[in-house]
């Protein structure tokens, strides 16, 4: 009692049955439900904050290069699975 936990935020998200095909990048998925920021009174307060940073760089990027696209096939990328924050080590990007 009383000793604090970390939890690995990586293992969360992967729930076929809520996010489908969870292990393919989506930009496009409806991910509400996701936890990469925690819920309820343990939801981290720069949220708010990360997602209009990410929609206002997404929105701005496709409108000003509309033909933005993969330089490489997807199962090509590197992804990161070493550490705790999941993502891929380069995304090559042509247009």
């Amino acid at each position: 009692a009383g000793d604090g936990i970390v939890i690995y935020t990586g293992t969360g998200n992967w729930d076929a049955e809520v996010f489908p095909e969870p292990e393919r990048l989506d930009i496009s998925r409806d991910a509400r439900r996701h936890m990469a920021f925690g819920f309820g009174v343990h939801q981290c307060l720069g949220q708010p904050l990360a997602r209009l940073e990410l929609h206002v760089v997404y929105s701005t990027l496709y409108r000003r290069i509309p033909t933005l696209r993969l330089a490489t096939a997807i199962d090509q990328l590197p992804f990161k699975h070493d550490g705790s924050v999941y993502g891929v080590y380069e995304l090559p990007v042509t247009w």
